[in-house]
């Protein structure tokens, strides 16, 4: 049986983020709190996702496969949307098998999992990859890491009048910018592409610049037909995807005791540190008003933080 599209449309509201290092630097920032739209599908995945099960659904197909690594936000929700809305979801998974938190919500959703190994997980860049996967599940359609890809960079284009709809609760007549994690930077991409006012982008990546996140942008946009500009890059790794140091660790604690806001080390934790460096090195004018997006990602926290 054909997917069915769920007719969901989740809402995530836009909170003003209290932060001393804020007040002074005088710039004002409001956050998009995506990780509240869903306990399980959490933050910017479902935004990608769903022009994915569209397409499913156009082809006939009974649901997705993708790929990820062992604490895979973008595989947990894509797992947990096949259990909620009743499609089949297999992941292909970076490594060895291990038993991670992220491992067992998946194996409960009912997803089937593969492990590649490191070697075959790199070879997800080879253009004869999905050959072998479409033969063995012809049932599903493949969907990049991440969700990566045009259709789920405009998946994202929502997210810029659901914050339009807010602002007059803030007060704000307008902004002047996005900042958020950049993994992919298919999010990024989408909210360049749906930025009428040319508001800038800062994508803080969450790997270093060599992994070709500013290379993945740039094709996403020339696909769109859009002129390069608009964004700005920013290496917020600290080293490396998924390194947590001790700074960073201090940093969130310090964070979600001033101002409550839950965070996970990989993302978002990253990108507001990246944030207030910015801004305490007077990169930003007082007056300057921010859209910072919570790409939500807090399972991962099972793991880097031990919750």
């Amino acid at each position: 049986m054909a997917l069915v599209v769920p007719h969901w449309s989740p809402q995530a509201p836009l909170h003003a983020l209290q932060l001393d290092w804020l007040v002074r630097g005088g710039i004002e920032v409001a956050v998009l709190r995506l990780d509240l739209i869903d306990p399980l599908i959490s933050g910017n995945k479902w935004f990608k996702l769903a022009p994915y099960l569209h397409q499913a659904a156009t082809q006939g197909l009974r649901g997705l496969i993708s790929l990820g690594g062992p604490h895979s936000n973008h595989l947990h929700a894509l797992a947990a949307a096949g259990k909620r809305f009743g499609f089949a979801s297999v992941g292909l998974l970076r490594g060895e098998p291990q038993d991670t938190p992220t491992i067992a919500d998946l194996q409960a959703f009912g997803m089937q999992l593969h492990w590649l190994g490191y070697g075959g997980y790199r070879d997800r860049h080879r253009a004869d990859f999905w050959l072998s996967w479409r033969e063995r599940y012809p049932e599903l359609l493949p969907v990049a890491e991440g969700g990566g890809g045009l259709a789920g960079a405009r998946g994202c284009a929502p997210l810029v009048q659901m914050v339009r709809e807010q602002l007059a609760s803030l007060g704000w007549a307008d902004y002047h910018g996005w900042w958020l994690a950049a993994g992919t930077g298919t999010t990024m991409a989408g909210l360049v592409l749906a930025e009428e006012a040319g508001h800038t982008v800062h994508g803080a990546m969450a790997v270093p610049g060599n992994h070709g996140v500013a290379e993945q942008v740039r094709d996403l946009l020339a696909q769109a037909g859009h002129e390069n500009g608009g964004y700005q890059l920013i290496d917020a790794s600290r080293g490396g995807f998924g390194k947590v140091d001790a700074p960073l660790r201090g940093f969130i604690h310090d964070t979600e005791q001033a101002c409550g806001l839950p965070m996970e080390p990989v993302y978002t934790a990253k990108a507001l540190l990246a944030l207030r460096t910015r801004v305490e090195a007077g990169y930003f004018p007082r007056g300057t008003r921010l859209i910072f997006v919570h790409t939500g990602g807090l399972q991962g926290r099972r793991a880097s933080l031990g919750l």
